[in-house]
């Protein structure tokens, strides 16, 4: 029963998936349905955690949207997560940035990193 749960997760995973870590700024652009048609829609915020699982990876991305945190967990390699983009990288010295969500205004910002 492994084995095929194990070739069935191969075919799945992305070749080359986004290279991108805790406390970066990224812009999710995920692939939405609404009846017959298919749309884009961007999601952009900050990376609170990464969980990793081989094809069941998965990121949380907050943002902060007329005045209220809105998270949003996405899958590595979903077919409906088209591409993911680092706006800029985050100065973080922590694996999950949970503290975030009871922070407001400039409090709740990560510090840039400068390369």
């Amino acid at each position: 029963m492994n084995d095929i749960i194990r070739e069935i997760e191969a075919k799945q995973i992305k070749e080359a998936p986004p290279e991108f870590n805790v406390g970066d700024t990224v812009r999710v652009f995920g692939k939405i349905k609404e009846g017959n048609r298919e749309r884009v829609q961007v999601f952009e915020g900050t990376v609170l955690k990464k969980q990793n699982g081989g094809v069941r990876t998965t990121f949380t991305v907050r943002k902060n949207s007329n005045g209220i945190g809105v998270e949003k967990t996405w899958p590595l390699h979903s077919p409906n997560v088209e591409k993911v983009e680092v706006v800029r990288y985050g100065k973080v010295r922590r694996a999950k940035l949970t503290y975030l969500r009871e922070r407001v205004g400039k409090r709740a910002k990560v510090k840039e990193l400068v390369k």
